[in-house]
């Protein structure tokens, strides 16, 4: 059975999905018509403004009065302009969103989100075999995250699984969250380019260290300070008195504020990086603020952002403020007089007054953050596809069987489904098979279903029982010149990995592809069986492919736990064809010459 035949709920989402997109295109088209409207009606009224200034001004044919109808004008367009401006922005966020969602569903999504190239790891027992980050790799089928802790976290989900309560929590908070698509909508809109913009990890560091303990009265000291400064210098301009006071006043600021320059300067510069961009994170969490859910999971994230008095929303958003007035410094205008308000320090005392109160709790509540984003990217992937059912975990193990398993990342009309099950009397199957007949692709739909199931997520099977399995493969390993090792001595050293794994508190699920390829057809069959063999030894379930038919007698050295399975190929017309289905026993024949000639080489 292909994915085709059983994918029936996916013509949902997309309908959903197509309507939406036209009604934001139609509110962003209005949207931007407004706004050129509203430029061609600002720089009317500027015009006019300039008229009657020339003609109150100039000639003298109006009272300057009537210069106030079109300087009210242009205020009012003003005003309008900046309302107008950001609603369109919101409105073209919304359009993209919706046209990512059918890029995804026409798998026309490879190469346009996040690739997650930051989280791949060469040493990872099977991030990089199972095309778990990369462009057209899981974790960009998978992001919808709009933060770096989101990201962050979708990504640790994918590259440690899960323990079967928190997998049974994550999949009772999708199933809330896969209807909510005004809830996913909102955060999509929240800003653009907001991963590459916030930092998680230095904000977290940044309240987590120990803030600059000073007292009220420093504080108290530097306003009282500025206010007599203020106040003397519009008495003296007013001529009510000599320029004395302002002088004291001043030699006064220098004298509190000199002593500080170093410290104030650290906080100014400890904050800049840990503080950019913090708009999309307030408007994030006030979002997320305002729902309610029955979930525990998602109860739990909620609960994360409890606070005594303010919200976080709130308190970020002082904080934001402080920084972009700590910006200020910088602009010309105002830098001569910044240091006559002690603006530096002042706004360092405050933010440093900030993180005594609230620095301890960013953490916690980026980590919140973080998990509803993944939650959301998830729940995003179960509404797509309804008809993928999430898998039940089951205790006692080794155990993975699947009904009718696919590969997600297969475009739905090319995936063809195999039934796979592996467990304690039935451990190891040995794959044969010609070139491109599917054994690879076999290994990764194992592999990758197991992923996904173990992170709480929806997988492409008519159905999937499983335990708590530790993954580990064996299949795109390559010679480094750097390292000075060869292909074979690479598999080996992976294969010792998985080895090392395989004493682990969870069962292996081994995927091996053409294991030790690298050596002569005797030792290769000689050593793969004794590395299934320990496997098996510890508790290990998994596959094996092969092109070398000699290794299939594997199966028979390791019988009943073992067993041969295999694709076929057939020549049709000159040309090779594959229905890439799993049948039992060892193929019988091989297509490597009929390759060859197809290529044009004379064999």
């Amino acid at each position: 059975m292909t994915w085709t035949e059983s994918h029936t709920g996916a013509p949902a989402a997309s309908t959903e999905y197509r309507q939406r997109l036209a009604a934001r295109q139609q509110r962003a088209a209005a949207l931007a018509g407004a706004e050129r409207r509203i430029g061609t009606w600002r720089l009317a009224a500027f015009a006019a403004g300039l008229l009657v200034a020339w003609l109150a001004f100039g000639i003298g044919a109006l009272a300057p009065a009537w210069l106030a109808a079109p300087l009210a004008a242009f205020a009012a367009l003003v005003l309008a302009h900046t309302r107008v401006i950001p609603a369109r922005r919101r409105a073209d966020r919304a359009v993209q969103y919706y046209e990512r969602g059918l890029a995804r569903l026409d798998d026309r999504w490879a190469g346009s989100g996040a690739t997650g190239e930051r989280f791949a790891d060469a040493a990872h027992p099977y991030a990089g075999d199972l095309d778990l980050f990369g462009r057209g790799s899981l974790f960009e089928l998978l992001c919808t995250a709009r933060t770096r802790a989101g990201e962050d976290t979708l990504a640790a989900w994918l590259c440690a699984p899960a323990a079967p309560d928190e997998i049974r929590a994550r999949q009772a908070a999708l199933a809330e969250l896969r209807p909510r698509l005004d809830l996913r909508e909102d955060l999509a809109m929240l800003g653009a380019d907001v991963g590459a913009a916030l930092h998680p990890e230095a904000l977290m560091a940044w309240g987590a260290a120990p803030p600059w303990r000073h007292s009220l009265a420093l504080r108290g000291a530097a306003a009282a300070l500025v206010g007599v400064a203020g106040g003397s210098a519009v008495a003296w301009l007013s001529g009510w008195c000599g320029p004395a006071p302002l002088l004291a006043a001043l030699l006064g600021e220098a004298l509190l504020a000199l002593p500080l320059r170093a410290r104030v300067r650290a906080v100014v510069r400890d904050v800049e990086l840990p503080g950019r961009d913090l708009r999309v994170l307030v408007d994030l969490l006030a979002r997320i603020e305002r729902e309610s859910f029955t979930a525990p999971r998602l109860v739990a994230v909620r609960a994360a952002l409890d606070t005594r008095g303010m919200p976080p929303s709130r308190r970020i958003a002082q904080l934001e403020r402080l920084i972009n007035l700590l910006d200020a410094r910088r602009n010309q205008l105002f830098a001569a007089l910044a240091p006559l308000l002690l603006w530096s320090t002042q706004l360092a005392l405050a933010v440093e007054a900030w993180r005594a109160v609230s620095g301890p709790a960013v953490a916690r509540w980026l980590a919140a953050v973080g998990e509803f984003e993944a939650l959301s990217a998830l729940a995003t992937y179960a509404y797509e596809r309804p008809d993928d059912p999430f898998p039940e975990i089951v205790e006692s193990g080794p155990l993975f069987e699947a009904e009718a398993a696919g590969h997600p990342l297969l475009p739905p009309a090319r995936c063809v489904c195999n039934d796979v099950r592996l467990a304690g009397d039935a451990a190891v199957l040995v794959v044969s098979g010609s070139n491109m007949s599917g054994k690879s692709t076999l290994l990764r739909t194992i592999g990758v279903n197991a992923v996904l199931a173990q992170a709480g997520a929806p997988v492409r099977a008519r159905r999937l029982r499983l335990s708590p399995l530790a993954v580990g493969t064996s299949m795109r390993i390559a010679d480094s010149l750097q390292a000075g090792t060869s292909r074979f001595y690479a598999e080996i050293q992976r294969l010792r990995q998985l080895v090392d794994l395989a004493h682990g508190p969870r069962p292996l699920l081994f995927l091996l592809d053409e294991i030790l390829h690298g050596t002569n057809s005797h030792d290769r069959r000689l050593g793969a069986e004794a590395v299934v063999r320990g496997l098996l030894a510890r508790g290990a379930v998994g596959l094996i492919t092969t092109h070398d038919l000699s290794l299939a007698s594997i199966a028979d050295a390791l019988a009943p736990r073992a067993a041969n399975v295999h694709f076929e190929d057939h020549l049709e017309d000159g040309r090779m064809t594959f229905d890439y289905r799993m049948r039992p026993g060892v193929v019988q024949k091989s297509n490597a010459l009929e390759l060859m000639r197809a290529v044009g080489l004379e064999v």
